[in-house]
C-alpha cells in the first residue's frame, strides 16, 4: 500500500492586515529575504513570498479587510509558527529593541529547552525555541 513520503514543509501561509507593517516585521526585523511579490487585484490582496531556508517559504497575504485572529479562547487550526534558534537570549533582546511584544523566557515542560513567544503586527504568536 502506498504511503506518502513528506520530507519537509514547502511553505507556511500567514494573512496580515497591513503591507508596510508586515514587510517591516518579517523582512526588516526578522530578516527573511523576499523571493517574489505580487499584487493580485482579482483577490484584492498582495502576496509576499519570503525565504526561510532552502526548503521552506513564508507566504504573507496582505488582506486589509481580513477579520482578526481568534487567540483567546484558542480556536481550532494552526496554533502558531515556531522558529528554531541557537541564541534565544540575544534574539529576545534584539526583538525587544525593535519594540516587538515578547513574553517572558521559559522552559519547555517536556524538552527542557528554552522557549519564548513574541507577536507579529497582527498579534500572531510566533515561538522561538532552542
Amino acid at each position: 500500500m502506498y504511503k506518502p513520503n513528506f520530507d519537509s514543509i514547502h511553505h507556511i501561509a500567514i494573512i496580515a492586515s497591513n503591507y508596510d507593517k508586515a514587510k517591516q516585521f518579517y523582512v526588516d526585523i526578522l530578516g527573511f529575504k523576499i523571493i517574489r511579490e505580487n499584487s493580485r487585484s482579482e483577490k484584492n490582496d498582495t502576496k509576499l513570498d519570503l525565504k526561510i531556508n532552502d526548503n521552506t517559504e513564508l507566504e504573507i497575504f496582505i488582506k486589509e479587510e481580513s477579520p482578526n485572529r481568534l487567540s483567546y479562547p484558542e480556536a481550532r487550526g494552526l496554533r502558531h509558527l515556531a522558529l528554531k534558534t541557537n541564541s534565544i537570549e540575544k534574539d529576545v533582546n534584539y526583538l525587544k529593541s525593535q519594540d516587538v511584544k515578547v513574553e517572558d523566557l521559559r522552559k519547555d515542560d517536556y524538552t527542557g529547552k528554552k522557549m519564548v513567544f513574541f507577536y507579529d503586527p497582527d498579534n500572531l504568536p510566533i515561538e522561538l525555541h532552542e
